[in-house]
């Protein structure tokens, strides 16, 4: 097994998700297993649920096949819709907050009580999200191997990074990372409540500090900008900090060998606008195992 290597999962919807594990099963299918490879997995949003995928200890091309096949759904389960703010609204107040902010603490902090705030409409349907995000889960206990999962303090604005020692079941974890403010409910952990890592970067790749080899996942990079679909045009200046080349370049900077896989145009295309319709999970991780196959020349460990 290779050592010291850190594998970066960023996010990007539900097309962000089902990419990640297409690109993984083509890397694997071209001889690279990341998921034996990884010493620390690190995700945020929806690349949480891909982490938490990924280390559950599942063959990559069985996760692959697993997004490659529809959903079945449960016969007589007639469940009412949770309630919900429209989409477009919910985009136009993060980029008015974007916008107002000065600092990435300031926007953090502005997310969170969005997030607070949408709760009194949101915060009936906070029960089944969580079953939801479990469902998703192949395992329901933390990995043995290192894994981050990132999310944000929605009273404070802080990050904080769960894993295993936390004390926090890894299903409220990856809830809480994947809790996008005003979409869906924000998460209460041991008195505290969350919101989505990506609030704070889409990628988080400074978790990676200190690990020879780093390998980025990054739905929402390429092309010189970091955001595709709803998220285009959210603001977080480079000079935050926690923009993912200022990271890249850090990491860089600590002696940290770097390799960011952003989409390719095909997948960009797969893609589509809405990277939180479920119907772009096929042709994502279709395109993601395509890319993955190409990828695995440059991505190599000493």
């Amino acid at each position: 097994m290779l050592d010291n290597v850190a594998l970066v999962l960023g996010g990007g919807g539900a097309a962000g998700n089902a990419w990640e594990i297409g690109v993984i099963a083509g890397l694997a299918e071209a001889g690279l297993d990341m998921t034996e490879a990884a010493d620390l997995v690190v995700g945020t949003s929806a690349g949480a649920t891909a982490a938490a995928q990924l280390r559950s200890g599942i063959p990559p091309a069985e996760l692959l096949a697993s997004v490659l096949s529809p959903p079945v759904q449960p016969v007589g389960q007639n469940r009412e819709r949770p309630p919900s703010l429209p989409m477009a609204t919910v985009f136009e107040r993060m980029r008015a907050i974007g916008a107002a902010a000065t600092s990435a603490a300031d926007l953090q902090r502005a997310m969170g009580a969005f997030g607070l705030e949408s709760d009194s409409i949101l915060g009936p349907a906070a029960e089944q999200r969580r079953e939801m995000v479990a469902a998703r889960l192949p395992r329901r206990e933390w990995p043995e191997r290192p894994m981050i999962v990132v999310a944000v303090n929605a009273h404070t604005g802080e990050l904080v990074a769960f894993n295993r020692e936390s004390g926090v079941e890894l299903v409220d974890a990856v809830t809480a990372s994947t809790a996008l403010p005003g979409l869906v409910p924000t998460v209460s952990i041991n008195g505290a409540r969350y919101i989505d890592g990506g609030v704070r970067s889409p990628d988080n790749a400074d978790l990676a500090s200190g690990y020879a080899n780093v390998v980025v996942l990054s739905p929402l990079g390429g092309r010189g900008a970091d955001r595709a679909g709803q998220f285009e045009g959210l603001r977080r200046p480079p000079e935050w900090g926690t923009d993912l080349a200022g990271q890249v370049e850090a990491l860089r900077k600590q002696g940290s060998r770097v390799e960011v896989i952003t989409p390719d145009a095909d997948s960009r295309a797969a893609f589509g606008t809405n990277l939180m319709d479920p119907a772009t999970r096929i042709p994502a991780a279709r395109a993601g195992f395509a890319q993955g196959k190409q990828e695995a020349t440059r991505v190599t460990f000493p």
